[in-house]
């Protein structure tokens, strides 16, 4: 089992990403690591970086495997949410001071068997499970907070698809691999 991170690792992570973003941004003082992290914060974990506006999303970058150390991963995507999501412009140094830092630590994603849509609507859990739909070399992932504006099994699904260059109702068919995988999400 993955260890759980400490209020305090939360708060270095959360000023890790903004540090991360700021470095690039402008020339600063290097960041203090905290004396006390706690092996969680060195395991590998899969994780996304969220960026908010004004309660818009202004960028999100992630790593679904947990294939490097969280510390670092959350250095690489902080960077990337910032200045490489293809759906926005890069972040600007007058915009940096009010966007809002949300980082989602993932469990290792697990695959769902199922027997056909209904099925696998039985077997997921909204506001839970973060859903990972893939199929030949297409691939999307939406975290558990995406629930919250499409709660409806079906409508989040086929947004799903969509997103990953999909027809709308790959997720009944049993050619398209689904996995899951829970979150735990803190911001600033």
């Amino acid at each position: 089992p993955m260890s759980e991170l400490t209020t305090s690792d939360q708060a270095f992570l959360l000023s890790l990403a903004r540090h991360e973003i700021n470095a690039r941004l402008k020339s600063g003082a290097d960041l203090q690591r905290p004396a006390s992290l706690s092996p969680a914060v060195f395991e590998n974990r899969g994780c996304f970086v969220t960026l908010h506006q004004n309660q818009e999303l202004r960028g999100c970058i992630g790593t679904i495997e947990p294939d490097q150390a969280l510390i670092d991963n959350v250095a690489e995507n902080a960077a990337n949410a910032a200045f490489r999501d293809p759906r926005f412009s890069p972040v600007t140094l007058s915009e940096i001071d009010g966007i809002n830092i949300e980082i989602s630590v993932l469990t290792p994603p697990k695959e769902l068997t199922f027997k056909d849509g209904e099925d696998l609507k039985r077997q997921l859990k909204p506001g839970i499970h973060g859903v990972i739909l893939s199929r030949n070399w297409h691939r999307s992932t939406f975290l558990p907070q995406v629930w919250e504006q499409l709660p409806d099994k079906e409508m989040f699904l086929e947004h799903l698809c969509l997103k990953g260059g999909m027809g709308r109702d790959c997720w009944k068919s049993r050619k398209t691999k689904v996995e899951v995988y829970t979150a735990s999400y803190f911001s600033e």
